[in-house]
C-alpha cells in the first residue's frame, strides 16, 4: 500500500466498502456477545432497545468517524491534523487517535484468543473429540469447555497462532488485494451460513416459544440502566472508538455519499445481529435449554442443543465456521488500523508493520490472555483476569473516550468543515440537525455510558 495521500487507493465500489465495513462490524459483537446479552436481559426488550440505540447513537457516530477518516484520507492518528482547517488547532488532538490504537490493541489481545477457541471447537467436532452424535449433558459440555480451553493453554495458543497466521496472509496482500478481495468471498459465505442456520432453527419443534421470547418485549424489563447498557453494546457492535471506521473511510472516494453508507452499515449490522439471535433462541427453547447462560452460551449451551438435532454435528460445524468467518472479517480490519498507522507514521514497510503488529499483539496480548485461566490466574487487574481486563479497559474506557473525543473534535473543532465533508449541501436541514446532535447530545450520551460502566 502506498502511504502518500495523493496516491492513496480507493475502494473499487460502494458495495465492496459496505461489505468490508459490515465485515468489520459483524464479528463476535453480533454473533457471540449480542445473543448472550439478549438472553441475560429479557429477550425482546433488549432487541427493541438495540434497534433504537442504533438510531440514537450508532448511525450518528458512524458518520462522525467517516467524516474524520475521509477528510484527510490518512491514518487514524494523522486524521486529527489541521491541514485543511482555516484556524490551526492543537496537535494534542492526535491523542484521540493514539487512544484508539491502544483500544485496538486491547480488543485484539483477547479477540484473537476467542478465534482460537472457535477453531478448537471446529476441529474437535470434525475429529470427534467433541462427540455430539448422541445427546450430551450440561456437565459434559462444561467439562469439555474447561478441559479443552481453560486447561489447555498450549492447544489454544496453537489455534490462536493459526488464526493469526490466516490474518497475516490476507493482510500481506494489502487493503484492496487482501482485505477487499477476501471480504467479497467471506461475507456472502457468512450470509449463506447464517440464513441456513436460521431456517434450520426456526423449523424445529417448539421453536415458536423461543421466537416469542426473542421478539416480544417485556416492557417491565426496560429500564434506563438497560438502555445505557444497550447503547454501550452498539459501540462494541459497530467497532466504534478504535479507528476502524476512520481507517476504512480514509480509502473512500470524495464522491461517495457518507449518509447512505452509514445508514446501510447500521442497518446491515442490526439485521445480522438480530438474525444471529434467530439461529440461537428458537433452538434453546426447542430443547429446554436456559437462555441466560451468559458469555458461555455459545461454547457450553449450544453444543447441548446441537446434540439434540438431526445432523447436529454438521450444523454445529457450520455454526462455529460462521463465527470464525465473522471474527476474521473483523480482525483483519482492526489489525489494519495499527498497520496503517505504523506505515504512515514511521514510514515502515508494510510487511514489517504487519509482522510487528501481529507478532507484538500475539506475544504481549494473546499469550497472557490464554494463560489468564491457568498459569497467570493469580494476576488480576481491576479485580479481573488478564483476559477480562483487556475487554474491560478497551470496551469501557478507551473506546468510549476515543468516541467522545471524536464527537467533540467534529462539533467544536472541525465545525463547518465537518458539514462540508458530510454533504455537498452543508446548510441542509439534515446536516444541521446531525451536526448539532453530534456537538451537544452525543457527548452527553457517551459520558452517561462511561460513568455508568465505571460505577
Amino acid at each position: 500500500m502506498k502511504t502518500k495521500k495523493s496516491e492513496r487507493q480507493t475502494w473499487s465500489s460502494r458495495l465492496t466498502y459496505i461489505m468490508t465495513v459490515a465485515g468489520a462490524t459483524v464479528g463476535f459483537g453480533a454473533t457471540w456477545r449480542f445473543p448472550y446479552l439478549v438472553g441475560e436481559n429479557g429477550g425482546g426488550a433488549y432487541v427493541l432497545l438495540f434497534c433504537i440505540a442504533m438510531i440514537v447513537i450508532g448511525i450518528p457516530m458512524i458518520l462522525v468517524e467517516n467524516v474524520i477518516g475521509r477528510r484527510l484520507r490518512v491514518n487514524s492518528i494523522d486524521a486529527f491534523e489541521d491541514k485543511l482547517t482555516a484556524k490551526p488547532h492543537s496537535k494534542y488532538w492526535k491523542i484521540i487517535g493514539y487512544m484508539g490504537l491502544l483500544g485496538a490493541f486491547g480488543i485484539m489481545a483477547y479477540y484473537m484468543v476467542l478465534g482460537g477457541w472457535v477453531m478448537n471447537y471446529i476441529i474437535s467436532l470434525i475429529s470427534g473429540s467433541l462427540d455430539i452424535s448422541s445427546t450430551i449433558s450440561k456437565d459434559y459440555a462444561k467439562t469439555f469447555y474447561e478441559q479443552s480451553i481453560s486447561n489447555s493453554p498450549l492447544q489454544i495458543a496453537l489455534y490462536t497462532f493459526i488464526f493469526v497466521a490466516i490474518n497475516y496472509v490476507i493482510l500481506a496482500k494489502g487493503i484492496i488485494g487482501g482485505i477487499e478481495r477476501s471480504v467479497k468471498y467471506l461475507m456472502p459465505l457468512l450470509f449463506v451460513f447464517l440464513i441456513g442456520m436460521v431456517i434450520r432453527n426456526i423449523t424445529l419443534p417448539g421453536a415458536a416459544e423461543g421466537i416469542i421470547y426473542y421478539l416480544k418485549p417485556d416492557f417491565s424489563k426496560i429500564t434506563p440502566q438497560l438502555f445505557i447498557m444497550v447503547l454501550g453494546q452498539v459501540f462494541f457492535a459497530l467497532s466504534l472508538g478504535f479507528g476502524v471506521l476512520i481507517t476504512l473511510s480514509s480509502y473512500l472516494s470524495k464522491e461517495e455519499n457518507l449518509v447512505q453508507t452509514a445508514v446501510i452499515t447500521g442497518f446491515t449490522n442490526t439485521v445480522i445481529a438480530v438474525l444471529a439471535g434467530f439461529m440461537i433462541f428458537p433452538s434453546l427453547f426447542s430443547f429446554g435449554i436456559e437462555p441466560n447462560a451468559g458469555p458461555t452460551l455459545v461454547f457450553q449451551s449450544l453444543p447441548i442443543v446441537f446434540s439434540h438435532m438431526w445432523a447436529g454435528r454438521i450444523f454445529a460445524i457450520i455454526f462455529f465456521s460462521l463465527l470464525l468467518i465473522a471474527a476474521l472479517t473483523t480482525s483483519i480490519t482492526i489489525y489494519e488500523v495499527i498497520i496503517t498507522a505504523l506505515q504512515e507514521k514511521l514510514r515502515m514497510r508494510r510487511g514489517k508493520a504487519i509482522a510487528l503488529t501481529l507478532g507484538g499483539i500475539f506475544l504481549l496480548g494473546n499469550i497472557p490472555s490464554i494463560l489468564s485461566d491457568n498459569l497467570l490466574k493469580d494476576y488480576t487487574f481491576f479485580g479481573k483476569s488478564i483476559f477480562d481486563a483487556f475487554d474491560y479497559v478497551s470496551g469501557n474506557i478507551l473506546f468510549l473516550l476515543t468516541a467522545l473525543g471524536c464527537a467533540i473534535f467534529v462539533g467544536f473543532v472541525l465545525k463547518d468543515e465537518a458539514k462540508k465533508e458530510l454533504s455537498n449541501k452543508p446548510n441542509s436541514t439534515f446536516t444541521k440537525i446531525w451536526f448539532n446532535y453530534v456537538k451537544y447530545v452525543v457527548p452527553l450520551i457517551i459520558l452517561v455510558i462511561f460513568v455508568s460502566n465505571l460505577i
